[in-house]
This record gives C-alpha cells, structure tokens and sequence, in this order.
C-alpha cells in the first residue's frame, strides 16, 4: 500500500510561484509513474503533469508548458511540481496520483490519490 501527502499549496498573486511536494511512504516510488493532477469546482479532474518510473521522462499539460516543472528525488520517496508565472486559471486543489507502471497516464487510471492541497491565485 501506498500513501501520499502533498503541501506546498497557498494563495499567490497572478505571476507569482509555489513548489508542491507530494511524499510517500509505505513503498518507494521507483515502481510508480505519478502525476499532478488538478480539480478546480465543478470541473473534472485534469492531468497537469506526470513523471514516468522507467526512465524519469516527463509530460505537461498545454495549458502549463513553459510555466511548472515536475522532478522527483527518490532519496526522499518525494515529487515536486515547480509551478511559475502562475494564473488565475490555475486555482483548483492540486492532487498527487500514483499508478504502479512503466508510463503516465489519465486520472482514471491512479491507483492511490493525496488528500489534495489548495492553490488559490488572485488577478
């Protein structure tokens, strides 16, 4: 069994930049390709960006290309999500998602979800 707690979340202004942190325990992440994924209200579930486990490739989102940045440090069991020049259209609660294989994929395919932390960016 897996678990997962992200942080890292607040509220910034337009432009401004937060780190999330999504750490694990109960197994390493070596075996799990994880991804961000973002729920704002009364939307669905959308993938930000993943991390994959065979080679540490990564993916984004078009609409936050060139803006955040996934890496991970498997001495800490812990995936970050850089995220710059943030938008309004950013807010949602950001959640970390794990799936036991080779490559990234959609949020139906997670097999273990973090309770979500907040991200709030004002105009």
């Amino acid at each position: 069994q897996l678990q997962l707690v992200e942080s890292g979340g607040g509220l910034v202004h337009a432009g401004g930049s937060l780190r999330l942190s999504c750490t694990s325990s109960g197994d390493t992440l070596d075996y799990y390709a994880i991804g961000w994924f973002r729920q704002a209200p009364g939307k669905e579930r959308e993938k930000v960006s993943c991390i994959a486990s065979i080679d540490g490739s990564t993916g984004y989102a078009d609409s936050v290309k060139g803006r955040f940045t996934i890496s991970r440090d498997k001495s800490k069991n812990t995936v970050y999500l850089q995220m710059n020049n943030l938008k309004p259209e950013d807010t949602a609660v950001y959640y970390c998602g794990a799936e036991m294989y080779y490559y990234c994929s959609g949020p139906e395919r997670q097999e273990y979800w973090g309770q979500g932390t907040q991200v709030t960016v004002s105009s």
